[in-house]
């Protein structure tokens, strides 16, 4: 029985990669990670914000110091409560490289394809083993046709990948009225891996003081079957790999995402929850489960639960009927 993944490249010993977190901090964490089995580490991410004002003093184009933006750059963090600056984080990707064995992936967060990305090249040349763009932004205004936002992204791509010869995966938020086009669009971008998805972060309302709040909650697997969807609907009809990231608790939400066809499950929430040994408890329950069913290799069953050769469209349409009538159908317990 044979547990191992293939991922960016990299072959690894299973699919369980310790997804970007507050972990990649610090190195001991990490040579925690790797002493715990994790497959390969994602740090925690840069972000274009930080990279513009440490080397352009501007944040989005806009000065700091200038009183007239003083209002609008009010809500950005200030430079010292970011972990790392530029610089730091770069010679932190070279201490850990010096380090571990395991894959290191760098994290870039960003939303235009302008030159920030050019620190893409000194992660590279810093040590990093692939990159992870993480391409957030919620879009506000109401005159930003979704045609823009689209060939944003897929430009960011683009340039990354002209620049970089190490990997890149592209962490993208779902919302897009048509992501299997969005998907596909990154494809011929030059993504060597999608990572599904992104968690959309809201801030909360305080009623005292009556101000919208920041609020960070760990992930839970009522987040999981969104990733399980575009999964089954992606596997086998794109090039890049796929990993899904969120909504994974417990052992059984990783299996059904290498069902639905992931190549590389990232962990976060748990992690956090149970520390890095928690992994013993992914991979014991993925063996059994491995055992139970006689399956030798994770290759014979990825993606068997996967839509790759359905009618997608008729086939999304027909669960969701299936769901809505299925509410009630169930007979009580006294009654069977």
């Amino acid at each position: 029985m044979y547990t191992e993944a293939s991922y960016l490249g990299f072959r690894l010993p299973h699919p369980f990669v310790a997804g970007a977190s507050p972990l990649g901090r610090h190195l001991d964490t990490i040579k925690q990670l790797e002493d715990a089995g994790w497959a390969a580490v994602v740090l925690h991410s840069l972000f274009e914000e930080q990279i513009t004002a440490a080397h352009d003093g501007r944040i989005r184009h806009m000065d700091p110091l200038d009183p007239s933006f003083a209002e609008r750059l009010a809500h950005f963090p200030a430079s010292d409560d970011y972990a790392l600056s530029p610089d730091a984080y770069a010679e932190h990707i070279s201490r850990i490289k010096r380090s571990v064995k395991i894959p290191v992936i760098g994290s870039l967060n960003g939303t235009s394809p302008e030159s920030w990305l050019k620190f893409a090249r000194i992660i590279e040349q810093a040590g990093a083993d692939a990159l992870e763009l993480n391409l957030y932004e919620v879009v506000a205004d109401l005159v930003t046709p979704a045609a823009a936002v689209e060939a944003t992204f897929a430009g960011i791509v683009a340039e990354v990948k002209r620049i970089l010869r190490i990997p890149v995966a592209v962490k993208v938020l779902p919302y897009f009225t048509s992501f299997g086009a969005m998907a596909r669009r990154l494809d011929k971008a030059g993504a060597d891996a999608l990572v599904l998805f992104n968690r959309f972060y809201q801030a909360d309302i305080d009623i005292a003081t009556m101000k919208a709040t920041p609020r960070v909650t760990l992930s839970t697997n009522s987040e999981l079957l969104l990733r399980l969807q575009w999964l089954a609907i992606l596997h086998g009809r794109i090039r890049p790999g796929l990993a899904i990231t969120g909504g994974v608790s417990v052992p059984e939400d990783g299996i059904k995402a290498i069902l639905a066809g992931a190549d590389v499950v990232q962990m976060v929430s748990a992690l956090l929850r149970h520390g890095p040994t928690y992994l013993d408890t992914m991979r014991t329950g993925l063996e059994r489960w491995m055992e139970f069913h006689k399956i030798d290799t994770l290759d014979e069953v990825r993606g068997k639960a996967s839509l790759r050769r359905a009618d997608l469209t008729t086939v999304e349409r027909a669960q969701y009927l299936h769901t809505l009538h299925s509410w009630g159908h169930e007979a009580p317990e006294e009654d069977r």
